[in-house]
Protein backbone atom coordinates (compact mmCIF):
# COMPACT_ATOMS: atom_id res chain seq x y z
CA UNK A 1 0.00 0.00 0.00
CA UNK A 2 1.44 3.50 -1.07
CA UNK A 3 0.84 6.12 1.34
CA UNK A 4 1.12 10.58 0.90
CA UNK A 5 -0.59 12.36 -1.52
CA UNK A 6 0.99 11.75 -5.35
CA UNK A 7 0.28 9.82 -7.66
CA UNK A 8 2.27 6.41 -6.13
CA UNK A 9 -0.45 6.77 -3.48
CA UNK A 10 -3.53 5.88 -5.87
CA UNK A 11 -1.36 2.46 -5.40
CA UNK A 12 -4.23 -0.48 -3.78
CA UNK A 13 -7.61 -1.15 -3.70
CA UNK A 14 -10.51 1.38 -3.41
CA UNK A 15 -14.14 0.76 -2.77
CA UNK A 16 -16.62 3.47 -3.69
CA UNK A 17 -18.57 5.36 -1.03
CA UNK A 18 -20.07 8.58 -3.02
CA UNK A 19 -20.64 10.35 -6.37
CA UNK A 20 -22.55 13.38 -8.27
CA UNK A 21 -23.66 13.41 -11.96
CA UNK A 22 -22.42 10.48 -12.77
CA UNK A 23 -26.04 9.19 -14.89
CA UNK A 24 -25.51 12.92 -16.91
CA UNK A 25 -22.13 12.36 -17.86
CA UNK A 26 -22.74 8.53 -18.85
CA UNK A 27 -25.12 10.09 -21.10
CA UNK A 28 -22.52 12.86 -22.38
CA UNK A 29 -19.93 9.95 -23.46
CA UNK A 30 -22.80 8.32 -25.51
CA UNK A 31 -24.16 5.44 -23.07
CA UNK A 32 -27.41 4.36 -23.60
CA UNK A 33 -30.30 4.86 -20.88
CA UNK A 34 -30.44 1.27 -19.83
CA UNK A 35 -26.63 0.89 -19.26
CA UNK A 36 -26.76 4.26 -17.77
CA UNK A 37 -29.74 3.06 -15.28
CA UNK A 38 -28.12 0.13 -14.29
CA UNK A 39 -24.45 1.74 -14.12
CA UNK A 40 -25.91 4.44 -11.80
CA UNK A 41 -26.31 2.46 -8.99
CA UNK A 42 -23.05 0.13 -9.58
CA UNK A 43 -20.46 0.82 -6.43
CA UNK A 44 -17.45 -0.55 -8.28
CA UNK A 45 -14.54 -1.92 -6.50
CA UNK A 46 -10.97 -0.54 -7.80
CA UNK A 47 -7.68 -2.06 -7.81
CA UNK A 48 -4.27 0.29 -9.22
CA UNK A 49 -1.28 -1.50 -9.49
CA UNK A 50 2.05 -1.14 -11.06
CA UNK A 51 5.16 -2.91 -12.04
CA UNK A 52 8.06 -1.98 -14.44
CA UNK A 53 6.75 1.12 -15.22
CA UNK A 54 2.97 -0.44 -16.42
CA UNK A 55 0.17 0.53 -14.83
CA UNK A 56 -3.12 -1.27 -14.42
CA UNK A 57 -6.71 -0.47 -13.62
CA UNK A 58 -8.93 -2.97 -12.80
CA UNK A 59 -12.64 -2.36 -12.43
CA UNK A 60 -14.85 -4.84 -10.64
CA UNK A 61 -18.48 -4.98 -9.85
CA UNK A 62 -21.58 -6.73 -10.38
CA UNK A 63 -22.49 -5.91 -13.70
CA UNK A 64 -18.86 -6.17 -15.34
CA UNK A 65 -15.04 -5.98 -14.85
CA UNK A 66 -12.65 -4.35 -17.35
CA UNK A 67 -9.00 -3.91 -17.03
CA UNK A 68 -6.93 -0.98 -18.28
CA UNK A 69 -3.08 -1.33 -18.82
CA UNK A 70 -0.98 1.57 -19.88
CA UNK A 71 2.42 2.89 -19.54
CA UNK A 72 2.44 7.26 -19.06
CA UNK A 73 2.93 8.89 -21.35
CA UNK A 74 1.96 6.47 -24.12
CA UNK A 75 -0.96 6.56 -26.22
CA UNK A 76 -3.37 3.06 -26.06
CA UNK A 77 -6.43 2.09 -27.07
CA UNK A 78 -9.21 0.81 -24.74
CA UNK A 79 -12.94 -0.68 -24.59
CA UNK A 80 -15.12 1.18 -22.50
CA UNK A 81 -17.53 -0.60 -20.22
CA UNK A 82 -20.27 0.19 -22.16
CA UNK A 83 -18.16 -1.43 -25.65
CA UNK A 84 -17.12 1.64 -27.15
CA UNK A 85 -13.17 1.70 -28.14
CA UNK A 86 -11.36 5.00 -27.44
CA UNK A 87 -7.42 5.87 -27.72
CA UNK A 88 -6.41 7.84 -24.45
CA UNK A 89 -3.16 8.96 -22.68
CA UNK A 90 -2.04 9.03 -19.13
CA UNK A 91 0.19 11.46 -17.58
CA UNK A 92 1.21 11.92 -14.00
CA UNK A 93 1.02 16.01 -13.21
CA UNK A 94 1.23 17.48 -9.79
CA UNK A 95 0.06 14.09 -7.61
CA UNK A 96 -2.28 13.70 -10.41
CA UNK A 97 -3.28 11.31 -12.50
CA UNK A 98 -4.93 12.87 -15.80
CA UNK A 99 -6.33 10.25 -18.33
CA UNK A 100 -7.58 11.76 -21.30
CA UNK A 101 -9.41 9.79 -24.02
CA UNK A 102 -11.06 10.39 -27.49
CA UNK A 103 -14.38 8.30 -28.66
CA UNK A 104 -14.07 7.58 -32.78
CA UNK A 105 -16.10 10.93 -33.35
CA UNK A 106 -13.72 13.37 -31.68
CA UNK A 107 -15.30 13.17 -28.33
CA UNK A 108 -12.77 13.98 -25.78
CA UNK A 109 -13.31 12.81 -22.06
CA UNK A 110 -10.90 13.77 -19.02
CA UNK A 111 -10.59 11.75 -16.27
CA UNK A 112 -8.47 12.73 -13.17
CA UNK A 113 -7.99 10.94 -10.11
CA UNK A 114 -6.27 11.92 -7.09
CA UNK A 115 -5.61 11.90 -3.35
CA UNK A 116 -8.77 14.17 -1.65
CA UNK A 117 -7.67 15.69 1.78
CA UNK A 118 -9.56 12.68 3.69
CA UNK A 119 -7.80 10.40 2.41
CA UNK A 120 -10.26 9.20 -0.35
CA UNK A 121 -9.51 8.90 -4.05
CA UNK A 122 -10.86 11.49 -5.69
CA UNK A 123 -12.06 10.94 -9.66
CA UNK A 124 -13.76 14.00 -11.88
CA UNK A 125 -14.81 13.50 -15.25
CA UNK A 126 -15.48 15.86 -17.41
CA UNK A 127 -16.84 15.89 -21.06
CA UNK A 128 -18.12 18.66 -22.92
CA UNK A 129 -20.15 20.72 -20.37
CA UNK A 130 -20.55 18.32 -17.89
CA UNK A 131 -18.77 17.23 -14.75
CA UNK A 132 -19.13 14.53 -12.74
CA UNK A 133 -16.85 13.06 -9.66
CA UNK A 134 -16.41 9.93 -7.76
CA UNK A 135 -15.07 8.45 -4.23
CA UNK A 136 -13.61 5.99 -3.20
CA UNK A 137 -12.14 4.53 0.23
CA UNK A 138 -8.85 2.79 0.60
CA UNK A 139 -9.90 -1.16 1.54
CA UNK A 140 -6.11 -2.03 1.08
Amino acid sequence: MASGNGVEALKGTWDYVDGENFEDFLKEVGVGMVMRKVAKNVKPRLTISEKDGKWTLRSESTLKTTTTEFIPGVEFTETTADGQEVTGTVRFENGKWIQMMRDKNGKETVVTRFINDQGQQHVTMDCGKVKAYRLFKRIE
